[in-house]
């Protein structure tokens, strides 16, 4: 018996469409590898049916101008995706002639060609996939092709022999066995492509983010970053920037937004900032909206116009985060800049907490925190002891006693609004640079 490679026994599918781009490194990290072919599957024809293939194969090396024209129309006929008017009908026919010809001539040298018929499927696949063709029109185009060029065998076959079609049925389980073959090819190729692509698309998007974020994005840029994130160069945007308690350092889980437009999301070692689009929404809305994880905080920055005043607006939202009083909540910064304030210049906040509190610092920790939580709660109350009585479950002659004492530890006097305003500074300071 003499042996025939399947490979040598079908011709590959045609390509589509317009010619394909190759794959360059700006579209995907790399041209994907093929895998290596499994050993062939060795047929049971003997050496007159081997002579028969070949000589049919030979008639259709001349007659492929035809089969194109045939394997064309039948494409546009079955398959709605030819139809496209961005398929380019001349490139189509050349693209299905050239793979013709490559593995119809391949049923001629099936140990030379066999390399080459799978290269053609392996590049179609990619190419496809880079393209955005559907995949179940492709594998369609391919069983298409090989059935026109399996009939025209077959017809082929029985021209001059009325039993040629009946020897060739000795092949058919090899050229089938070929079909099946190439279409996972193809399918591997594609969803390998398919991949590098998504994988380019998601670096892509999060450098751009990162850029905003970072200040280091170009006026050049901005369009691109239009395109890909879906957000104008020109429209009113907030930053805000996550401090989640209950996730990994390296992946924080951003909160939901609600109220706002567009929102992309951006993280990295343990911060999450996220971009919104404010639409017809305000900052103010927009925090009350904002279901922030359990444990977690978030800072809001102010209202930017623009993708070039975003990197300002992520340093605010960082700000706003630190001053953030309480876990679980979102902090506007327009509603903290006091404690934006001292935040902002750790050395000042830490050396007027010193000033306005130090005598009270150096106290016990029983007398201290007593001390603090009062005056704490007496600015809160707008200066009303009674109120403060009353939140701190005392009499307002307790507050007015506490209060005192801190006149007479700091030298400082509490009618004068100067020393209230640096109090509260330093109340501020003394909390958030010591949490």
């Amino acid at each position: 018996m003499h042996p025939v490679t399947v490979s040598g026994s079908r011709p590959s599918v045609p390509a589509v469409g317009r010619p394909a781009p190759r794959l360059s490194t700006d579209r995907v990290r790399a041209m994907p590898r093929m895998p290596a072919a499994r050993p062939p599957i060795r047929s049971r024809a003997d050496a007159d049916t081997i002579a028969l293939l070949h000589r049919t194969a030979r008639v259709l090396v001349d007659e492929l101008p035809r089969l194109t024209d045939r394997i064309v129309a039948l494409m546009k006929e079955r398959e709605p995706a030819y139809r496209a008017t961005c398929v380019d009908p001349h490139e189509l026919w050349r693209e299905v002639h050239d793979s013709l010809s490559n593995n119809v001539r391949s049923l001629l040298n099936p140990k030379e060609g066999r390399e080459a018929a799978r290269s053609v499927s392996w590049r179609i696949g990619a190419d496809r996939a880079a393209q955005g063709f559907p995949l179940d029109a492709l594998l369609h185009a391919y069983r298409i092709g090989c059935t026109v060029v399996w009939e025209h065998l077959l017809d082929t076959a029985s021209r001059d022999d009325p039993h040629g079609a009946r020897a060739l049925v000795h092949v058919a389980a090899d050229v089938w066995n070929f079909v099946d073959e190439h279409c996972t090819l193809v399918a591997e190729a594609y969803h390998e492509v398919g991949r590098q692509l998504a994988w380019h698309r998601e670096n892509r998007y999060r450098i751009i983010v990162g850029a905003l974020l970072d200040g280091t994005a170009r006026v050049s840029d901005f369009p691109e970053a239009e395109a890909v994130l879906g957000l104008p160069e020109q429209g009113r945007y907030v930053v805000v920037a996550l401090e989640d308690a209950d996730s990994s350092p390296r992946a924080p889980r951003p909160p939901e937004v609600r109220g706002g437009g567009r929102t992309v999301w951006h993280t990295r070692e343990g911060a999450a900032h996220a971009i919104v689009l404010l639409g017809e929404t305000s900052p103010a809305e927009l925090v009350r909206e904002l279901v922030v994880p359990p444990g977690g905080r978030a800072g809001v920055s102010p209202e930017v116009n623009g993708l070039a005043a975003v990197n300002t607006a992520r340093r605010l939202a960082d700000t706003a985060l630190r001053a953030c009083p309480a876990p679980g909540r979102a902090a506007l910064l327009e509603d903290h800049y006091p404690e934006a304030l001292v935040i902002s210049s750790p050395e000042l906040g830490s050396a007027l907490a010193t000033r306005m509190l130090g005598p009270v610092l150096a106290l016990e920790p029983g007398d201290r925190d007593v001390l603090l939580s009062t005056l704490a709660v007496w600015l809160e109350a707008d200066g009303s002891a009674r109120r403060a009585g009353e939140l701190l479950f005392c009499h307002r002659n307790t507050v007015l006693n506490r209060l005192r004492r801190y006149e007479q530890l700091t030298a400082r006097s509490l009618d004068h609004p100067r020393d209230v305003v640096e109090l509260s500074l330093a109340l501020s300071a003394h909390q958030l640079l010591n949490t």
